[in-house]
């Protein structure tokens, strides 16, 4: 369970950099307190990420499971370059929900800006598989990786209830946490956060991990 925990919590942390949702964090961070905003994202990703993780979770008992490494492979490819190519946030999208008060107007915000977001349908993805296909590629690495993986556990024989929560929780904290960051760092830069850079790190990232799925299905053979 620690395993899908962390693989969801890493993967949306690094999906989240440069993207619309975060670049819509910084810019609420500049209306209201940083507490209030984190609080409002925790909120609606919950929301958001509770219902996607459940319709991958049934998904993913749909599809055969020699597909889903292909699947999940192409998909965090797409993602890779989505991710390069970069997100833009409108000056309005903060102003949904304004009339509520900080909290309130930060979840409908982003519970509007996460709908068809890059990071809800990563949540998707991982929900059908956290990172079981690539777990091939892991085995053959060294001692310590494998030391890694006997403390976190294995997503295998995982009860549907146990993974539903490691997804949805991860996915939700990771969310948050990027975002916290990302205030965090803005507010010390003058808000110059560097996007093209993130932007680039994240895309580089997940086009490796498309390719670790696919690969890990030619390493099984």
């Amino acid at each position: 369970m620690l395993y899908i925990f962390f693989v969801a919590l890493i993967l949306i942390s690094i999906g989240e950099l440069a993207d619309k949702s975060q670049l819509l964090a910084l810019l609420l961070a500049t209306r209201y307190k940083a507490w209030q905003v984190i609080i409002g994202i925790f909120i609606a990703t919950f929301i958001v990420h509770f219902f996607t993780t459940l319709a991958g979770q049934f998904l993913g008992a749909a599809i055969p499971p020699n597909v889903i490494p292909w699947l999940t492979g192409v998909l965090f490819i797409g993602f890779g370059i989505w991710s390069l190519r970069g997100d833009k946030v409108e000056e309005n999208e903060a102003d949904k929900g304004s009339t509520y008060g900080p909290i309130i107007a930060t979840t409908i915000a982003f519970f509007l800006a996460e709908l068809g977001d890059k990071t809800q349908i990563m949540t998707l993805a991982i929900a059908v598989d956290p990172g079981t296909a690539i777990l091939t590629v892991f085995k053959s690495a060294g001692p310590t990786v494998q030391g890694w993986l006997a403390v976190l556990g294995s997503p295998t024989g995982v009860s549907p209830m146990a993974r539903f929560w490691a997804v949805t929780m991860g996915s939700t904290i990771g969310m948050v946490l990027a975002d916290a960051i990302a205030i965090g760092v803005g507010r010390l830069l003058g808000k110059q956060v560097p996007e093209l850079l993130m932007r680039r790190v994240s895309g580089v990232i997940f086009i490796a991990f498309g390719l670790l799925s696919i690969g890990s299905v030619l390493f099984a053979r």
